[in-house]
C-alpha cells in the first residue's frame, strides 16, 4: 500500500507516537495543571500567536471537526476568554480573538507547561538534553514542507516622527488589547523621551521596521550600564504578525549590542505578552525574576529576563 515505506518503520512511528503523547501526557482529560484539554489549549495557542483568525481557518489547520470545535468556542466565549464577531466579507463565518482574560489564561497555562518540560528536561543526564532537542529538530525538518517565503520588510534607524509613532502605536496597541490604560502610555513617553534627551549614538539605538514607507515595528537598544545593555519597547502592528518582524528587531538589537561591547542584555515584560516571551526565548534570553503587580489598571505578573552576550 505505501511502496516508499516499510511495515517496520511504520511501526516504529506508530510505537513513538504512543510513547511521547504517553511521557508528555497529551492524552490526559486537562494539559499541564489546567483546565483545558489538548485541543482546546491548541486553540488558545493559536488565538495567542496570531491575530485575525476565522474559526473556519483554525478548524482547517488543527484539524477539529466543525461542532467540535464550535462547542470549545462557544465554551470560551461564555467565560470570557475570546470574542467572536462576524467577518465582514463573509457574515456566517466568525473572527476569533483572544480578550484580556484569555491572555492571561494562556499565559498561565504557558508557563506550567514550560516548567514541566523544563523538569523533564532537568532530569537527564548532562548533554541529554541538547541531543534530544536536535533529535526533535530532525524529526521536525524532516516531515515539515518548505516555508513560505516571508514578506519583505526593511529595518531603518529612527528619524524624526518616529518617536511619536512609537508611543502612539504602542498605547493603542495595547490598550485595545489588554484594556491597558492611559498610565502605560504616560510610561512609554517618558522613556522615549529619556532616550531621545539623552540619546548616545555609540551606545544606543532605535530601528524601525517598515515596508512601502509604512512603519510595521519598532525595538530599542537603551545604556543600562557599561557592560549591560537594555531591550525596551518591541512593538510590532497586529497587520505584521507572523512575517517574522519581532524576531528580526530582536535579533538586531542583540547583534548590535554585541558590536558595541555589551557583556548582557536584560529587558522588562510581562506574562501576558506570551507572543513577544516566546521571541525572546528563540533568542535565548532566560526569565530570571518573575513579581506581580498592579500597572496600568490591571493585575500582572512582571518578569526580568537576561541573555549572556
Amino acid at each position: 500500500m505505501f511502496p516508499n515505506a516499510s511495515d517496520q518503520e511504520i511501526a516504529a512511528v506508530r510505537a513513538f507516537n504512543r510513547f511521547y503523547t504517553r511521557k508528555l501526557g497529551v492524552l490526559d482529560q486537562q494539559l499541564s495543571k489546567s483546565p483545558f484539554s489538548l485541543s482546546e489549549a491548541r486553540v488558545l495557542y493559536e488565538l495567542a500567536h496570531r491575530e485575525g483568525l476565522s474559526a473556519k481557518e483554525i478548524g482547517t489547520e488543527l484539524g477539529l471537526d466543525a461542532g467540535y470545535l464550535s462547542r470549545i468556542v462557544q465554551n470560551f466565549v461564555e467565560n470570557g476568554l475570546i470574542t467572536r464577531k462576524p467577518l465582514p466579507a463573509d457574515r456566517r463565518q466568525f473572527q476569533l480573538a483572544l480578550t484580556a482574560k484569555g491572555r492571561e489564561a494562556f499565559a498561565k497555562l504557558d508557563r506550567n507547561t514550560q516548567d514541566e518540560i523544563g523538569a523533564m528536561l532537568a532530569a537527564l543526564p548532562r548533554g541529554s538534553g541538547e541531543t534530544l532537542v536536535r533529535a526533535m529538530m530532525t524529526i521536525e525538518q524532516t516531515l515539515e514542507q518548505p516555508a513560505q517565503k516571508p514578506a519583505a520588510f526593511l529595518l531603518r534607524s529612527h528619524r524624526p516622527g518616529d518617536i511619536g509613532w512609537v508611543i502612539s502605536s504602542q498605547a493603542k496597541a495595547y490598550a485595545g488589547e489588554y484594556g491597558w490604560d492611559i498610565s502605560y502610555e504616560a510610561l512609554v513617553a517618558e522613556i522615549c523621551a529619556q532616550f531621545v534627551r539623552n540619546y548616545d549614538p555609540a551606545r544606543e539605538h532605535c530601528w524601525i521596521a517598515e515596508a512601502g514607507g509604512e512603519p510595521l515595528g519598532s525595538i530599542f537598544l537603551v545604556k543600562g550600564s557599561d557592560d549591560v545593555a537594555k531591550l525596551r519597547l518591541l512593538l510590532v502592528e497586529k497587520k505584521a504578525r507572523g512575517l517574522g518582524v519581532g524576531r528580526a528587531l530582536v535579533d538586531q538589537c542583540i547583534r548590535s549590542a554585541r558590536e558595541k561591547g555589551y557583556k548582557e542584555m536584560t529587558l522588562w515584560t510581562q506574562s501576558i505578552l506570551v507572543a513577544a516571551r516566546g521571541i525572546y526565548q528563540a533568542a535565548g534570553f532566560k526569565c530570571v525574576k518573575e513579581e506581580p503587580h498592579h500597572s496600568f489598571g490591571v493585575d500582572l505578573v512582571g518578569e526580568t529576563w537576561e541573555l549572556k552576550l
